[in-house]
C-alpha cells in the first residue's frame, strides 16, 4: 500500500472515530482499513490508537503522528497544485439547496462544463442535507452551520434570515416596530426546509423566540415568495431568497435590527480523501465565483 495513502487512512480513522465509519467515508472495506492501521503501527513500532468497546482514541504517539500526517498530506496536495494540472474528466456529482442551486449553482455548473469538455456533471438539488458518502456525492454547497464537523469546508459567503412583507400588505397593516407586534399580523410560515412555528430573532446581544400562528403554511420557498408578493402577510426567508424582490421594491425588509447572526454558505467535501482533479478544479472555480456573488456577500457594518 502507498505510504501516503496509509497516512490518509490513519487520519480518516481518527476523524471518524471508528474503523467502520472511516471505511464508509473512504469507500474501502473495513478489513482493508484495519490492515492499513496495523501495518502503520508495525512500522512505527508503537500503538497509535487505543481501542475500547465503545470508541477509538489516539494514543500520545498517535496524536503526534496525526499532526505530522496532516501536515504531510496538506503539503502533498499543495505540491500537486503546483505542477501541470491533471485533466478534468469523468462524472462530478454536486448537491445544493433547491432555490440557491436553481438560481446560482446551475449557471456556475454550465460555465464550468464549457471549460472542461471531457467532464460530466450531475447536479442534485434538494433542501435536505444529503449524506455525501451514502449518496456518492463529491461536493456540496451548504447554507447554515454544519452539524458534521468532519467535513472539509471552504466558506464562500453568508446569509441572514430576514422578515419581509409587500408594500400592499403594509398599506393595510402598519409595519411592526417591535417583535411583540408580529402577533397582530397575518403570517406566512415556511415549514419545508426545517422550518417550524417558532421564529428566532437576535438583537442587542440577546436571542428571542416568537411563537407564530400562521394564516398560511407552505412547504416550498417559491410559493412563500408568491404569497408574500401578493400581500398575504409577513414571511421569513433567507436573504438570498428574497434578494431580487427586496432590490426591486416588491418586498420590504422589516425589523432588521432583530435579525439573528448570519449563517455561513460553504462548499464541503468529505474529509480523509484526496481530492480528485475534477473536485479540486470545481471547488476552486465555484469559490472564485461565489465569493463575488452579491446575495451572499457579508453586509457592511453588520
Amino acid at each position: 500500500m502507498d505510504r501516503l495513502d496509509e497516512l490518509a487512512i490513519f487520519v480518516a480513522i481518527i476523524d471518524a472515530g471508528s474503523l467502520a465509519e472511516a471505511a464508509r467515508r473512504l469507500r474501502r472495506s473495513r478489513p482493508a482499513v484495519t490492515r492499513a492501521l496495523a501495518g502503520l503501527e508495525e512500522r512505527v513500532g508503537a500503538r497509535l490508537i487505543a481501542r475500547t468497546t465503545r470508541q477509538l482514541t489516539p494514543t500520545e504517539a498517535g496524536q503526534e503522528l496525526a499532526v505530522a500526517a496532516r501536515r504531510m498530506l496538506a503539503d502533498y496536495e499543495e505540491s500537486l497544485g503546483g505542477v501541470a494540472a491533471a485533466p478534468v474528466r469523468g462524472l462530478l456529482r454536486v448537491t445544493a439547496p433547491l432555490a440557491f442551486g436553481r438560481r446560482h449553482v446551475t449557471p456556475l455548473v454550465a460555465e464550468f462544463l464549457d471549460l472542461h469538455p471531457e467532464l460530466q456533471v450531475e447536479l442534485v438539488l434538494a433542501d435536505r442535507n444529503l449524506d455525501l458518502i451514502e449518496e456518492d456525492l463529491h461536493v456540496a454547497l451548504r447554507v447554515g452551520a454544519l452539524p458534521n464537523s468532519r467535513l472539509v469546508v471552504r466558506k464562500v459567503g453568508e446569509v441572514r434570515r430576514v422578515l419581509v412583507a409587500s408594500p400592499a400588505y403594509l398599506q393595510r397593516r402598519p409595519a411592526p416596530k417591535r417583535l411583540a407586534d408580529i402577533a397582530g399580523h397575518d403570517v406566512i410560515a415556511n415549514v419545508g426546509a426545517g422550518g417550524d412555528l417558532i421564529w428566532r430573532f437576535g438583537g442587542g446581544g440577546r436571542s428571542s423566540r416568537i411563537a407564530i400562528t400562521p394564516r398560511l403554511i407552505i412547504n416550498e420557498v417559491e410559493a412563500v415568495l408568491i404569497a408574500a408578493r401578493a400581500g398575504r402577510g409577513l414571511a421569513r426567508l433567507l436573504s438570498y431568497q428574497a434578494a431580487d424582490d427586496l432590490a426591486a421594491g416588491v418586498l420590504v425588509r422589516l425589523l432588521p435590527e432583530f435579525e439573528p447572526p448570519p449563517s455561513p454558505v460553504q462548499l464541503v467535501v468529505p474529509s480523509g480523501q484526496r481530492l480528485a482533479p475534477k473536485v479540486r478544479a470545481f471547488i476552486d472555480f465555484a469559490a472564485s465565483r461565489l465569493l463575488h456573488l452579491s446575495v451572499i456577500r457579508p453586509e457592511p457594518g453588520r
